[in-house]
């Protein structure tokens, strides 16, 4: 017996929108004016998805008046999550500005990633 089409059409509306959750995994908390001119997302590392680790990892980034990371500091997170989370965060580029900032960003990492 098939499931009635409007079954079908919510279970295809709930697979994509846990795709986009998936692809979107980076969550951006910007200091200020200063914005982002491109951002990194992070590779789920294999030793995590074996362990289906998951989470969210959050970092403090010192961003110098070029807009380059100078720092990247872990403020929470699993510890096989992290150095995927800061290795993506220090190739982001913000807007120049005249002095150096910080701000607070968040990965999510999920196993089906």
């Amino acid at each position: 017996m098939s499931p009635n089409p409007f079954v079908k059409k919510i279970r295809s509306v709930v697979g994509l929108l846990v795709a986009i959750a998936f692809i979107c995994s980076a969550v951006f908390a910007e200091d200020g004016d200063r914005k982002v001119r491109q951002k990194v997302t992070p590779l789920y590392p294999e030793l995590a998805k074996r362990v289906n680790a998951a989470g969210t990892v959050r970092l403090e980034l010192e961003v110098a008046p070029n807009g380059e990371v100078k720092t990247v500091k872990a403020l929470g997170g699993h510890p096989l999550l992290i150095p995927a989370a800061e290795d993506a965060a220090r190739k982001w580029k913000y807007e120049p500005m005249k002095e150096s900032t910080t701000a607070v960003v968040e990965f999510k990492f999920a196993p089906n990633q």
